[in-house]
C-alpha cells in the first residue's frame, strides 16, 4: 500500500494549481465575490477547465472526454475554488449521465459543446417537495405527437441560470408502488425556453443556484434519454463519485483557513510571546491539521474505490459526511485561533466559514448519507420498508 502520490499525480496536482492561479483566480478577483459571475465570464473559466479535459473527466478519450481516474480528477478537483468546483460537478456529471443514456445520434448532437465548455449544462432532480427521494419527483413528461411535453418546477439547481441544457428528470406515469417511473428529458434552451430564477444562499456566492419552472414546456421526442426506469442507478453512480469530491472541497477550504491560522499564530504576540507558543493554540492547529489529513484521505480511498470498482455507496457516503463535518469544524477553530479578526468580513475566514456551511446539502445531505452508510453496514432499508 503505497501514500505517496506518483509523479504523473504530482504533475496533475501541479498543473491544476497552476491553471487555477493563470486563468481563473485573475476571473474570480474581476469580479464581486459575494454575487454570482457573469456568464461570459464563466464561460472563460470553463475554457480552462475544458483545457485540462475536467469539462468530461469520467468520459473515455476515445469518446472526446478527458478520460481521467476518479482518483486524479479528484486531485485536480480539489485545487479549484469550491464555488467554481460545484459549477464544474453539476456540468460534467450531468455530461456524464448525458453519456451513459444517450444514444450515438444524441451523443454527437450534445456533449462536443460541453466537452468544449462552450455550452453550460445541469441536472434538475430537486423539486419543492421533493429532496433525497427522487423517485417521488412530481413534474411530468407526456407524449403529444413529435413532442414530449413538460411541466413541473426544480429547485436547488447549480448552473441552472446560466446554463445553455439541462436534463430534466422527469415522472412517466407510476409503478405499482406509487412510485414515478423516472425518464430523463434533454431540454436545449434556446429551443425550448424555460424561467429560471436565481436563489440567494450562504455561500459559495460566486456560484449559480436556482429554480426552474416549465409549464408545458415542449422539446423533440428525440430528447428522451435511456429507457424509463434506468434513471436512480445512473443517478446512484454519479453521486458515489460527486460525494468525495464534495468533500475535498472541503478540504480546500479547511486547508485554507489552516494555513492563515498557522501564519497568524506565528506574529500575534499576546502575553509577551507569539500565541503560536501557547499550548492551547498549538492543540487547535493540530486538530485543523488532523481534521484535513484524515478527510484528504478518506476522500482519496472513496475514489479509489470506484476506480477499482468496488462496491462504494457506503465508502462515498461517509466520505463526503466526515469531510464536510470535520473540515467545517477545523475552519470555525482557525477562526478561534484568529481571536476578533477571526469574524471580520476583511480577513475572509468567515467567506470561507459560509462556504463550508453549504457543501453538507448536495448529492445528499448529511443525515441521508448516514442512512446509506447504515444500510451498507446492516443490509437493511432505512428508508422504504
Amino acid at each position: 500500500m503505497d501514500f505517496k502520490l506518483s509523479s504523473d499525480q504530482e504533475t496533475i496536482q501541479e498543473s491544476a494549481r497552476r491553471m487555477v492561479a493563470r486563468e481563473i483566480e485573475p476571473v474570480t478577483r474581476a469580479h464581486a465575490s459575494d454575487k454570482p459571475l457573469p456568464k461570459q465570464a464563466l464561460l472563460q473559466i470553463y475554457k480552462a477547465f475544458a483545457s485540462m479535459g475536467i469539462t468530461a473527466p469520467r468520459i473515455p478519450e476515445s469518446d472526446g472526454g478527458g478520460g481521467l481516474s476518479m482518483l486524479n480528477y479528484g486531485l485536480v478537483f480539489e485545487q479549484l475554488p469550491p464555488a467554481l468546483a460545484i459549477s464544474l460537478l453539476a456540468h460534467e456529471c450531468t455530461a456524464a449521465r448525458i453519456y451513459a443514456e444517450s444514444s450515438p445520434q444524441q451523443r454527437e448532437r450534445l456533449l462536443p459543446d460541453l466537452f468544449a465548455g462552450t455550452k453550460i449544462c445541469c441536472t434538475g432532480t430537486t423539486e419543492p417537495d421533493v429532496g433525497s427521494d427522487p423517485r417521488s419527483v412530481t413534474t411530468r413528461v407526456e407524449r403529444e405527437g413529435d413532442a414530449l411535453v413538460i411541466t413541473g418546477r426544480k429547485m436547488w439547481i447549480t448552473n441552472v441560470s446560466v446554463c445553455d441544457i439541462i436534463n430534466v428528470s422527469c415522472a412517466e406515469g407510476r409503478d405499482d408502488r406509487g412510485l414515478a417511473r423516472m425518464r430523463r428529458v434533454i431540454v436545449e434552451r434556446d429551443k425550448s425556453p424555460f424561467e429560471t430564477r436565481e436563489i440567494p444562499t450562504l455561500g459559495l456566492r460566486q456560484g449559480h443556484l436556482g429554480e426552474a419552472v416549465f409549464e408545458a414546456t415542449r422539446v423533440p421526442a428525440d430528447n428522451a434519454l435511456g429507457a424509463s426506469g434506468d434513471v436512480a442507478r445512473v443517478l446512484t453512480l454519479t453521486w458515489n463519485g460527486n460525494r468525495p469530491l464534495v468533500g475535498l472541497a472541503a478540504v480546500h477550504l479547511a486547508q485554507k483557513a489552516f494555513e492563515a491560522a498557522r501564519d497568524y499564530a506565528k506574529v500575534r504576540v499576546q502575553f509577551g510571546k507569539a500565541i503560536g507558543k501557547h499550548q492551547l493554540v498549538q492543540k487547535n492547529l493540530a486538530d485543523i491539521e488532523t481534521s484535513i489529513v484524515s478527510a484528504r484521505l478518506l476522500c482519496y480511498y472513496a475514489l479509489d474505490c470506484i476506480d477499482r470498482g468496488m462496491r462504494a455507496n457506503g465508502i462515498s457516503a461517509m466520505a463526503k459526511r466526515y469531510a464536510t463535518t470535520a473540515c467545517e469544524q477545523a475552519v470555525s477553530l482557525a477562526m478561534h485561533v484568529h481571536g476578533a479578526i477571526g469574524i471580520s468580513a476583511e480577513l475572509g475566514l468567515e467567506q470561507l466559514y459560509r462556504d463550508i456551511r453549504m457543501l453538507p446539502i448536495p448529492d445528499g445531505t448529511n443525515d441521508i448519507l448516514t442512512l446509506i452508510q447504515g444500510r451498507e453496514i446492516t443490509d437493511l432499508e432505512a428508508f422504504r420498508n
